[in-house]
């Protein structure tokens, strides 16, 4: 029986990619959202397309310690956990009104979306992570070089984080990475910022004048989560097709 793994943030894009690629090698994931219908439809696709109930999910607002906690309780009724995925978050709060309250309340909900998400789940999941061989895997983002400040602020954070984990968990066999992608096309992230006229200037910050694509970053999760990621740990692998200030 393959490993087991859970994938924040897995209902769409990066996530989902991530979520499948797991699945392909015959490991059980669980994804985690919000979304319910989200989590549901991405659950029935991957495991209708492997012919096996690999994935299984449960909704969760995972800044909410109290959901947090209950999330972690449906996982660790299976058992112990082999890769923890912290996906979930995005620029939740790409603008403000220019008051220092809007911009407290821009910082803050950035934060919450993408710090906490990952830290409480982490922190929930840790003592029920294998050991030796635990693998824990942060997303962050190009952004955490070059902004914009309340979200790419948000992303450095966990590369602090990353490093601390790293530190704690290394004697134990636990191995802590992240990965930082830069644009990456068919995942939500932009919503209707996401206009051609942004997507050009996005790609044209790269060398290879190519988009980064969900699978390409879910192959590159699984590299550090697998038995050959052994030495890698306390890294942030930039995947970002060589933009400026990510090379």
């Amino acid at each position: 029986m393959g490993r087991r793994i859970v994938v924040s943030g897995g209902g769409t894009g990066i996530g989902l990619a991530t979520a499948e690629s797991f699945a392909a090698d015959g490991d059980r994931v669980v994804i985690l959202g919000r979304r319910a219908e989200v989590l549901r439809a991405a659950a029935d696709k991957v495991n209708a397309a492997h012919g096996a109930d690999l994935v299984t999910w449960t909704s969760a607002d995972l800044s909410d310690p109290g959901q947090t906690r209950r999330a972690v309780e449906f996982i660790a009724a299976d058992g112990p956990v082999d890769v923890v995925v912290t996906n979930a978050g995005g620029n939740v709060a790409p603008g403000n009104d220019g008051t220092l309250e809007g911009i407290a309340d821009q910082f803050q909900r950035n934060f919450t979306a993408n710090v906490l998400t990952a830290v409480l789940l982490t922190e929930g999941l840790l003592p029920h992570l294998t050991r030796p061989g635990g693998r824990i895997v942060h997303l962050s983002s190009v952004a955490s070089l070059r902004g914009p400040g309340s979200y790419g602020g948000t992303k450095a954070h966990l590369h602090v984080y990353t490093y601390d984990l790293a530190k704690r968990l290394g004697a134990e066999g636990v191995t802590v990475n992240a990965v930082a992608p830069g644009y990456v096309q068919d995942t939500e992230f932009f919503g209707e910022r996401g206009t051609p006229e942004f997507i050009a200037q996005q790609i044209g910050q790269t060398l290879t004048g190519q988009p980064g694509h969900p699978a390409e970053i879910a192959a590159a999760i699984r590299y550090l989560a697998s038995p050959e990621g052994a030495y890698v740990t306390g890294q942030v692998l930039h995947i970002n097709g060589g933009a400026q200030f990510g090379r």
